[in-house]
C-alpha cells in the first residue's frame, strides 16, 4: 500500500507540475513539449528547490509505455500508402539529409574526443526533426498553405521510418560493439522481412476484423482493442529481437490503413496525451545541471551543427530531387531542430549502457535551443532565400531553375521499368510469406506433432504436407503467374533481344520457387530429397492445381487489396502538388458554417477572377464533386481542394476562413495533377480549351500550359492547343492517361 501511495503522489507531482508549467508555456506561445522537460526537471531529484519524485522506476515503467502510446500515434498517421504516394522528391530529401546528418554527427563527436559508440548514437540524435514541434510551429505561423509546409511534411514521414530503422541499428550496435558490416546488413534484411510480413497479414486480418465486428463496438471497445493490439505487436516484435516502439509503430502504421483510422486517432489521443507526457516529463527528470554546465560549450557547438547542418543538407537534398531554390531553402529552415525522436534515442543509449552519461543532457540542451530557434528559421526562411537569389551568380539561378523544371516533367513510363517493378514486388512479397509460413510450421507446428504423435518421422511428413498446403498459393503466384502481362507481351514483341531477359526473368523465378521449397524440405530431409521433392512440387502445382490455385490466390489478393484501400474516410492523399514551374499546389480548405461563401454558387463566388485560384474538388459528406461546374454551390461543412500559388492560396485562406487540411487524404477515384504533351496527331491538337470535352470526359480542369518556354497559368477557355505544348490538367488520373 506504502508503494501505490508513493507511485500515486509521484503522478500527482509529476501532473500537476507538468500542467502549471504547460499553462505558462502556452501563455508565451512556446511548445508544451519543453514545458513537460522543465516540469520534469524541477520534480527531479537533480533539483532540490521543490518537492522531487522518489519512486523513479516505477516512473520509467510509464514513461516505457508513454514511448509505446507515442510511437503508436505516430504510426497511426503514418501510411505505406502515403510513404509511396510522396514520391522520389520527400524520399530523396529524407534519405540524403538524414544520411549526412548521421556522418555529420559521427564526425563531431569524434573531433570532440568522445567515444565510438557516444559518436554513433551522436549522429542518430541529430538526424530527425521533431514532427510535433514543425506542426505547432506552422499552425502558429500561419504557413501551412504554402507549398514548402507539404514538402517538410513528406520529408517527416521518410525520418520517422529511418528513426525506427536507426533504432533497430543502433541496438544492433551497441550489442555487437562494433560496426560490422555483415551484421549491419543481416539487421536491415531481417527488419525488412518482418515488416513485410507483418503488413501484408495485419492488412489481410485486420480491417476484416474490425470490419466485421463495426457493429459491435461502441467507442470504449474500440479503443480496448486498438491498445490491445498495439500492445499484441508491441510483444511479437520484443519476440523477434526489436524494440517496443518498433512494435507499437507497425501495430499504428496497419491500423492507419483501416476506415476505423480517423476514429481511432481521435480515441488514442487523450492516452498517447498522458502517458507521453510522462515520458517527456521523465526526459527532463534525467537531465543533471551540474553535467549541463560543464558541457554547455558541446551544446552551443552542437546547436549550431544541427541548424546549420540540417540546413544545408536539406536544402541540397530537396534541390538534388528537382525542387526550386526557395522551396528547398524553406524545406531546410524548416528541418533545423530536434525532438521526440532525439531523447527515445539517446533513452536508448542510458538503458544499454552504451553511451556517456553527459550524452543525454546534451541532446535534451541541444532540443530545447534548436526548437526556440525553430520558428524564427522558418519565419526567415523566405527573406534568406531572397538574400540568396541576390548574390548567387545568374548563371547558377538559371541552372537551378531549369534543373528543377525538367525533373518534375512527366516522362513516358519506362515498359521495363513498370515490368521489373511488378516482377520484384510479386517476388519479394510471396516470398517473404512463403518464408514466414515455413518458419511458423518448422518452429512451432512440427514440435507440437511431436509431442502428439511421439514419431518423428509421423509428425514429420504431417507437418511437410501443411506446410504444402499452405504455401501453394503463393508458390504457384511466384513460379508461373502472368506478371504484367501487358508490358510483357509489349516487350516480347517489340525485339528479338528483349527475349532473352525476359526469358531468364522467368527462369529466376522458377528456380527461386525450387529453391525455396528445397529449404522447406531440407528442414525436414536430407538434402538430394528436398531437391528431388522440390521440383516435383513445383510440376505438381503448375500442371495439376493451376487454375484452382490461381482462383484462390485471387480471392486472397482481391481481399488483401480491398482491404488496403478501404480508408474511404474522405481520403485526398493522391492529389499531388506537383505544378512546380509556376509555385502552383493544391492545398485543402474546409468551409465553416459562418462563411459568407456558404450558398453561392462559384460564378457568385468569383474566387478564380478575385484570388486566381481553381477548386478542382468539393467533398459533401459521402459525395465527391469532381471538377464542379461554375453553378455548383459551396455549402457548410464542404471540403475543397483548391489549386494555386502560395500567396493566392495565403489571400484565399483569410477569405474563406479555414486552415487547409495538414494531412490530405486520397479519395478513391486518384484526383490529381498529371501532364501531358501535345503531339500533332493528338485528338486535342487544334482544339481549344473550351471545345476540347476534357471536363467532361476526363472530369478535369486545365490549370497551366507551357508553350515555347512561355507558362501561362489558369488559361483561357479559348486557348487552342498546339503541337508541343505541355498541358497541365487537375482531374481523374486514370482518365486522364487513357486519354494520353
Amino acid at each position: 500500500m506504502d508503494n501505490l501511495h508513493q507511485l500515486i503522489t509521484d503522478l500527482a507531482l509529476i501532473l500537476g507540475s507538468a500542467g502549471i508549467i504547460t499553462i505558462i508555456f502556452k501563455r508565451l506561445k512556446q511548445p508544451v513539449v519543453l514545458g513537460y522537460i522543465i516540469a520534469g526537471l524541477l520534480v527531479s531529484p537533480n533539483f532540490k528547490l521543490f518537492p522531487t519524485i522518489t519512486d523513479m522506476e516505477s516512473i520509467r515503467v510509464w514513461a516505457d509505455i508513454g514511448v509505446i502510446f507515442l510511437l503508436f500515434s505516430l504510426g497511426l498517421e503514418f501510411s505505406f500508402k502515403k510513404l509511396v504516394k510522396i514520391g522520389p522528391t520527400a524520399g530523396i530529401t529524407g534519405v540524403f539529409e538524414v544520411s549526412m546528418m548521421l556522418l555529420t554527427g559521427f564526425v563531431a563527436g569524434r573531433l570532440m574526443g568522445w567515444s565510438f559508440m557516444d559518436s554513433i548514437f551522436l549522429g542518430g540524435i541529430i538526424s530527425i526533426s521533431s514532427t510535433t514541434i514543425i506542426i505547432r510551429a506552422f499552425e502558429e505561423l500561419g504557413v501551412k498553405t504554402m507549398k514548402f509546409a507539404g514538402m517538410v511534411l513528406g520529408v517527416l514521414v521518410i525520418e520517422d521510418l529511418a528513426a525506427v530503422l536507426l533504432l533497430v541499428l543502433l541496438s544492433t550496435v551497441a550489442v555487437s560493439k562494433n560496426l560490422s558490416g555483415g551484421t549491419m546488413l543481416f539487421s536491415v534484411l531481417k527488419l525488412v522481412f518482418f515488416l513485410i510480413l507483418w503488413f501484408v497479414a495485419g492488412i489481410y486480418l485486420l480491417p476484416t476484423f474490425l470490419k466485421k465486428t463495426k457493429k459491435l463496438m461502441n467507442e470504449e471497445t474500440l479503443l480496448v482493442v486498438s491498445l490491445g493490439l498495439c500492445l499484441i505487436m508491441v510483444v511479437l516484435a520484443t519476440k523477434a529481437g526489436f524494440s517496443s516502439a518498433l512494435g507499437a509503430f507497425i501495430m499504428g502504421s496497419i491500423l492507419a490503413e483501416t476506415s476505423q483510422n480517423e476514429k481511432i486517432i481521435h480515441l488514442v489521443k487523450p492516452v498517447k496525451d498522458l502517458f507521453g507526457a510522462i515520458f517527456f516529463v521523465s526526459v527532463g527528470m534525467l537531465i543533471n545541471l551540474s553535467v549541463l554546465g560543464q558541457y554547455i560549450l558541446p551544446v552551443i557547438l552542437l546547436t549550431l551543427v544541427v541548424i546549420a547542418g540540417k540546413t544545408v543538407n536539406a536544402t541540397i537534398g530537396s534541390l538534388i530531387a528537382g525542387q526550386p531554390l526557395k522551396q528547398s531553402v524553406q524545406t531546410g529552415m524548416s528541418l533545423a531542430q530536434i525532438g521526440e525522436f532525439s531523447f527515445i534515442i539517446a533513452t536508448l543509449g542510458l538503458t544499454l549502457k552504451v553511451t556517456s552519461s553527459f550524452l543525454y543532457p546534451i541532446a535534451v540542451g541541444v532540443s530545447v535551443l534548436t526548437t526556440f530557434c525553430s520558428p524564427y528559421l522558418i519565419r526567415l526562411s523566405e527573406p534568406f532565400y531572397h538574400w540568396l537569389e541576390k548574390h548567387l551568380p545568374g548563371k547558377w539561378i538559371t541552372y537551378l531553375n531549369r534543373y528543377s523544371s525538367g525533373t518534375q516533367k512527366i516522362q513516358t513510363v519506362n515498359t521495363w521499368r513498370l515490368l521489373i517493378r511488378a516482377y520484384l514486388r510479386t517476388i519479394i512479397v510471396n516470398t517473404v510469406i512463403i518464408t514466414g509460413i515455413i518458419l511458423i510450421t518448422t518452429n512451432y507446428l512440427k514440435p507440437f506433432l511431436l509431442e502428439w504423435f511421439h514419431n518423428s518421422f509421423n509428425a514429420t511428413l504431417v507437418s511437410t504436407v501443411i506446410t504444402l498446403l499452405l504455401i501453394a498459393p503463393f508458390l504457384w503466384a511466384l513460379t508461373i503467374r502472368r506478371i504484367e502481362r501487358l508490358s510483357f507481351t509489349k516487350l516480347w514483341l517489340n525485339t528479338i533481344y528483349n527475349r532473352g531477359p525476359l526469358l531468364l526473368m522467368e527462369i529466376l523465378r522458377v528456380t527461386l520457387s525450387v529453391l525455396i521449397t528445397g529449404f522447406l524440405l531440407n528442414s525436414f530431409f536430407s538434402l538430394k530429397i528436398a531437391l528431388f521433392g522440390a521440383a516435383l512440387a513445383i510440376i505438381i502445382v503448375i500442371f495439376f492445381f493451376s487454375k484452382r490455385l490461381q482462383s484462390f490466390y485471387g480471392r486472397i489478393e482481391k481481399r488483401f487489396l480491398r482491404n488496403l484501400n478501404g480508408n474511404k474516410s474522405g481520403d485526398l492523399d493522391n492529389i499531388e502538388s506537383n505544378l512546380v514551374p509556376w509555385d502552383g499546389h493544391l492545398s485543402y480548405f474546409d468551409v465553416p458554417p459562418e462563411s459568407p461563401s456558404a450558398g453561392k454558387t462559384l460564378t457568385e463566388l468569383a474566387w478564380r477572377e478575385k484570388y486566381g485560384i481553381n477548386v478542382v474538388l468539393i467533398e459533401r459528406g459521402q459525395r465527391v464533386i469532381r471538377a464542379p461546374g461554375r453553378d455548383e454551390r459551396v455549402y457548410p461543412a464542404d471540403r475543397l481542394a483548391v489549386i494555386g500559388t502560395d500567396q493566392q492560396l495565403e489571400n484565399f485562406s483569410r477569405h474563406i476562413q479555414a486552415a487547409d487540411m495538414e494531412d490530405p487524404h486520397d479519395d478513391n477515384e486518384k484526383m490529381g495533377l498529371v501532364q501531358i504533351v501535345i503531339h500533332k496527331n493528338s485528338s486535342l491538337a487544334g482544339k481549344s480549351i473550351r471545345n476540347s470535352g476534357l471536363r467532361a470526359n476526363v472530369q478535369g480542369l486545365v490549370v497551366g500550359v507551357e508553350r515555347n518556354g512561355m507558362r501561362i497559368l489558369n488559361p483561357d477557355s479559348s486557348l487552342t492547343f498546339e503541337d508541343s505544348d505541355v498541358v497541365w490538367i487537375a482531374g481523374n488520373k486514370d482518365l486522364i492517361k487513357k486519354l494520353q
